[in-house]
Order: C-alpha cells, then sequence, then structure tokens
C-alpha cells in the first residue's frame, strides 16, 4: 500500500472524540477525515482510494449500525466501531455486519491503530481482488461463443473428445480451441485454466451472454 493513497474517516458525533482521534493517526502518517454526523459521511463523495472507517456506535440520528448497513448497500469499506456505552447484541450486529473491530471508549490508541492497519490492509486486498477479477472477465470476454463453449465443457471435467462430440465438431479442432482459450486466457496450463473458470462461475456468466 501507499500511505499517501490510504484515508481514514472518522465519524462521531463528540468533536472533541474525533479530534483526539485525527491528531494520533496524523501523528502516525495517516490521512483523516473528520465528519460529527452518519449522514454527512452518507452525503460525502468519497474518492476512491484505499481507506477504513472508525464508526461511533450510538450517534444522533443515524447510529452505527445504520449508517453500516447504508453503506454496504453501495460500497465496501471496512468499519472499526466505537463505543461507550457497548453491550453483546449490538458488537454481534456489528461483526455480523463485516466491522473489523469493536473498540470501547476511552480507546487503547495501540488497539486502535493495529485495527486501522488491519482495515487498511483488508481494504487494500479487496481492491486488488476487485481488480484481478476485472483482468479475468475481461480475458473471457476476448474468447469467441464457440471458444465460450468449449471452456464451459472442458471445465466441468469432459476431454477434448467428449467436448467434441457434445458439440458436434472435431476433436482437433477442440484441441485448436483449447490453444487458443489457454493463451487469451494467460493460463500456463490446464490446472490453472479450469481454476481461473471457477473464479468466473461461468454457468452464471454463461446465463449473462446467452447460450455459451
Amino acid at each position: 500500500m501507499e500511505p499517501a493513497n490510504e484515508l481514514v474517516y472518522i465519524v462521531d458525533d463528540e468533536t472533541s472524540v474525533g479530534e483526539a482521534l485525527s491528531t494520533l493517526l496524523r501523528a502516525n502518517g495517516k490521512r483523516v477525515q473528520i465528519f460529527t454526523s452518519g449522514q454527512d459521511f452518507l452525503d460525502f463523495a468519497r474518492r476512491d482510494s484505499c481507506a477504513c472507517l472508525i464508526l461511533d456506535l450510538k450517534m444522533p440520528g443515524l447510529g452505527g449500525l445504520e449508517v453500516q448497513k447504508l453503506i454496504s448497500t453501495k460500497t465496501s469499506i471496512p468499519v472499526i466501531f466505537l463505543t461507550g456505552r457497548g453491550d453483546i447484541p449490538s458488537t454481534v450486529r456489528a461483526m455480523r455486519g463485516g466491522a473489523v473491530d469493536f473498540l470501547t471508549k476511552p480507546v487503547d490508541e495501540d488497539a486502535l491503530l493495529a485495527s486501522v492497519e488491519r482495515a487498511l490492509r483488508q481494504d487494500y486486498a479487496t481492491r486488488q481482488e476487485a481488480v484481478e477479477y476485472a483482468r479475468l472477465v475481461a480475458r473471457y470476454e476476448s474468447l469467441t461463443p464457440r471458444e465460450r463453449e468449449v471452456l464451459s465443457l472442458l471445465a466441468r471435467g469432459l476431454l477434448n473428445k467428449q467436448a467434441a462430440f457434445e458439440l458436434g465438431i472435431t476433436e482437433y479442432t477442440v484441441q485448436i480451441h483449447r490453444g487458443h482459450i489457454m493463451r487469451k486466457m494467460e493460463a500456463d496450463s490446464f490446472a490453472t485454466l479450469v481454476k481461473l473458470a471457477g473464479k468466473l462461475e461461468l454457468e452464471m456468466m454463461s446465463t449473462s451472454h446467452g447460450k455459451m
């Protein structure tokens, strides 16, 4: 990760808390943006960067759990909850909603910094996975309709001759298609090709593209 591209959002209705957290994080090289309400954060046009959210559980208006739920319908960002009046049900709901951590005020500085680092690493990994998947889909899109048919059958475990029979073509033609597929999908082995096909969930892909 490049620290210059990282951003930590803080949402807490207590200005003093937000400022204290901001000072701590900035002193440790983090870029910070503070909001005093959940609605302000939701209305904010976030930049596309590696980020995490430190979110107060109990706030006037939208509470932390409500903000977490609303965020999850639009985007993905790791959340660290803070509370001075936490309870077990809230903790469970927060964790089920994908929260990275649930810390009690006054917050232990080392625990908070460790949680922020973990949250940023998580967001970075999620972003990388999304980029890699988009590239994989683009490679799949470069296949011809017939190549997609062949890939789908081979990924299901059919031999070349079995795929040829299913498609009403020669085994040699299947071998030719297989070579083109391996090259376009950038697979260095057939095992890798099958693994890539599994990531694509070809049945779902074929539904979106019509008959493969």
